[in-house]
């Protein structure tokens, strides 16, 4: 029976640690939450190995890197309410929960959202919920967000998700620039959201976030 618990030690030990994450809450979330559980049975192998795992056609669940990287940057405090885009099973909504944030998972697919919200009950994430719904629309019920997080790349992020996003709050996501995968971090200050450079990840573009092309004739 493979030993998942050591793995994901292994995990924080060899591939967050030293990434330069040094928030505790987000080490202690990572040791917690059981990653396997959130991967379609068939990849439990793959949970703990650094790089995407595949969980659908353009969907995977960030590397544990990537998804650590990101948290270090938003700097998540407990309480703060958190729209996570793009959720999958579950993890990085999971992982969150865990650091004391109210989440609000985004799942377009029908049975993934619902195999989600399972999931998460199941590990007791009783602070994390999941909307079913395109991404692109986020979750305006529950807006506004103190951070959003897009759990997948990017082109361009949607008006709908960035109107959602709270003064003062934070977002992190993964744009695709000339085939280069770029992790930026935006603020929202005086309406507008002003990005910066994080570090440099990879991952599929979601779908909807695309840039559009004109037809020229």
């Amino acid at each position: 029976m493979p030993d998942f618990q050591t793995r994901r030690t292994m995990m924080v030990d060899t591939q967050v640690r030293p990434s330069d994450v040094t928030r505790f809450p987000i080490i202690e979330a990572m040791l917690h939450v059981p990653r396997e559980a959130f991967v379609p049975e068939s990849r439990r192998e793959a949970a703990y190995l650094g790089e995407n795992v595949v969980l659908g056609p353009g969907r995977v669940l960030l590397e544990p890197r990537t998804l650590a990287k990101l948290l270090e940057n938003l700097d998540i405090q407990p309480g703060e309410r958190v729209l996570d885009v793009a959720t999958g099973l579950g993890y990085g909504a999971a992982v969150m929960e865990r650091m004391g944030a109210q989440v609000i998972g985004v799942e377009d697919d029908t049975a993934r959202a619902a195999e989600a919200a399972s999931i998460l009950a199941a590990q007791g994430a009783a602070n994390a919920r999941v909307h079913h719904g395109p991404l692109t629309d986020g979750a305006p019920d529950f807006a506004p967000y103190d951070v959003i997080l897009i759990e997948g790349a990017v082109e361009t992020v949607p008006d709908s998700i960035l109107a959602q996003l709270a003064e003062n709050g934070r977002i992190g996501a993964l744009f695709v620039e000339e085939a280069l995968g770029i992790a930026r971090l935006g603020r929202r200050e005086g309406g507008q959201v002003h990005w910066r450079y994080a570090f440099n990840a990879g991952a599929a573009v979601l779908p909807g976030f695309g840039r559009t092309t004109a037809f020229v004739l």
